[in-house]
């Protein structure tokens, strides 16, 4: 899929699970809410950065860029290292190493082992770029019209607010995790969930998604998982424009409701 109904999927999923908290009698502040359903918006991106040409790849100027090439080198490695006979050759690493849901846990772990090692200023900086991949993903055609530097002042400024609001008592930040030194751990959670279902999301186009890996299945380990060949579509297709994105919003609107206590 492409950036856009990645983000809006991601925010979606997050949204989703805010209801459930709240059906489970463990509602989220309003504030985890909005914050965890950016952060997902975001987080949804981060599997391209194995794409040279994807939306997280500009989202940074020249460093996001040098970053996908390594991660791109990285993933191809990887590949080459594990596959099995049964897998195809290839010559890059895209949707590989980072579509998988070993990569999903190890960086929502990492985020979540980040905020608590690095303190606020950590936190920040979670916060910064996930801010910024929101904006990215979200608002795409606002962002590519304007400069990257406001794009990142509105990162940065976004960021600061939501970490203050979220410090007050009772707005979240030691939500789910309340023992003291454990605030804030709960950011890996949206930062995971944003990258399993980019992967789903990928899963749903014409090239399937190797979720399972190092899992292998029959003669490959990086089986393309993904719905009967029939019903998938091709990325940025009227399918992902016309359908999948009106209903993720729909069921966002659904889940943030649910969440609230408004439905």
């Amino acid at each position: 899929m492409m950036g856009p109904a990645h983000s809006l999927s991601g925010a979606a999923a997050w949204l989703g699970v805010g209801a459930a908290a709240a059906a489970a009698d463990h509602a989220m502040p309003w504030p985890v809410l909005v914050v965890g359903a950016l952060i997902c918006a975001g987080a949804a991106l981060a599997p391209d950065l194995d794409h040279k040409s994807a939306t997280i790849s500009r989202a940074f100027g020249p460093v996001s860029k040098a970053l996908c090439e390594i991660v791109d080198k990285l993933s191809y490695a990887v590949y080459k290292a594990t596959k099995k006979p049964g897998d195809p050759r290839r010559t890059g690493g895209h949707r590989t190493l980072t579509h998988t849901w070993l990569w999903a846990v190890m960086i929502g772990g990492g985020a979540s082992a980040l905020a608590i090692l690095g303190g606020r200023w950590a936190v920040l900086a979670l916060l910064f770029i996930h801010m910024v991949l929101a904006v990215e993903g979200l608002l795409w055609r606002a962002a590519r019209m304007s400069s990257d530097v406001l794009v990142w002042l509105l990162g940065a400024t976004s960021a600061w607010i939501l970490a203050g609001v979220l410090d007050k008592p009772g707005n979240g930040s030691d939500w789910l995790f309340s023992a003291p030194g454990q605030e804030y751990l709960w950011l890996g959670l949206p930062i995971l969930l944003g990258a399993l279902v980019h992967d789903i999301g990928d899963a749903l186009t014409v090239s399937g998604c190797p979720i399972l890996w190092p899992i292998p299945v029959g003669r490959k380990r990086w089986y393309p998982i993904g719905p009967p060949k029939a019903i998938r579509f091709r990325a940025g297709s009227w399918v992902e424009l016309k359908v999948l994105m009106p209903v993720f919003m729909l069921l966002g609107g659904v889940g943030g409701a649910a969440a609230l206590n408004v439905i």
